[in-house]
């Protein structure tokens, strides 16, 4: 889709989601202090005919909490004619933590040992190379849900019983990573285009260090070796907004654990303060996009 094509009082820009969140406010905030014309789209009421071509909106933030809906969403836009940010590849990568891992492989990040098993009792044979303790996650999932922590076999298989009771074959196939020893809290790094905005540590008496289950957020000196990991990881899932998390190992060395395609940024607002204003950034990327396209 073109300028030419898109209809003269159509907003060029729209954030599609479901939920308006502090989040989704601030970029609305963004758009309206440039005076930039926008649409705001709730996701549960979107559809598209597969043979009709074009969309109101050359320039689509998705925003969507959920996954299966904000990859469908990036699918169908995009398949219209949209630029969306993220687009439904990044989407798709970053929603799955094996392929996420491949990508960082693959790019040569350093990463905690991990391995994909196909059924729960080929799980405690890859626990017993990896080594306990360890962790076991969902192929799919945010906010640490149903992420358990093993310290031995005995638990082990305690864990694999109740993965195995579970109704879903996709459930079955086990995603298994080392634990690493580290400082109580992770990093987090949002990056915007081909810029790391900053860094924050994410603390917790929790094992889990996601902010939506309590964590603290404080200021992390964003080193260039962390800019550089971090920028490097977004670009290898291709996303173009994301939240990328590392820790610090023993050594101090860091370990890339994964990328955020939805990245959730009101913790690290506010632990960065208002200097680094990430709804601005996220916008000020948008227009640059869009007149890099149309010129």
């Amino acid at each position: 889709m073109t300028a030419a094509t898109r209809p003269a009082s159509a907003a060029p820009f729209a954030v599609v989601a479901s939920r308006l969140r502090a989040d989704e406010k601030r970029v609305l905030e963004a758009f309206e202090r440039r005076g930039l014309p926008y649409e705001f789209v709730d996701s549960r009421a979107l559809w598209r005919e597969l043979q009709q071509s074009g969309t109101p909106w050359s320039f689509v933030l998705n925003r969507e909490i959920g996954q299966a809906r904000a990859l469908y969403a990036a699918r169908a836009l995009e398949a219209a004619g949209a630029t969306v940010v993220n687009p439904a590849r990044a989407v798709d990568v970053c929603g799955d933590k094996y392929r996420t891992s491949v990508a960082l492989r693959d790019a040569g990040l350093p990463t905690p040992r991990t391995a994909l098993a196909l059924t729960p009792e080929a799980a405690l044979d890859a626990l017993e190379a990896i080594g306990y303790p360890a962790v076991v996650k969902p192929l799919t999932g945010s906010w640490g849900r149903l992420v358990s922590k093993l310290p031995d076999r005995e638990v082990a298989e305690t864990v694999m019983e109740y993965i195995a009771a579970l109704p879903s074959p996709v459930s079955h196939i086990v995603y298994v990573q080392e634990l690493v020893p580290k400082p109580d809290r992770d990093i987090r790094v949002v990056v915007v285009g081909d810029e790391a905005l900053g860094a924050t540590y994410r603390s917790s008496a929790d094992w889990r260090t996601n902010v939506a289950r309590g964590a603290e957020t404080r200021r992390c000196p964003l080193t260039p070796e962390l800019a550089k990991l971090a920028v490097t990881a977004a670009q290898c899932v291709h996303a173009e907004i994301a939240g990328v998390d590392l820790v610090e190992d023993t050594d101090g060395d860091l370990l890339v654990l994964e990328v955020n395609h939805g990245v959730e940024f009101s913790g690290f607002q506010r632990a960065v303060g208002p200097e680094v204003p990430v709804a601005d950034r996220i916008v000020d990327h948008l227009i640059a996009r869009s007149q890099s396209c149309f010129e």
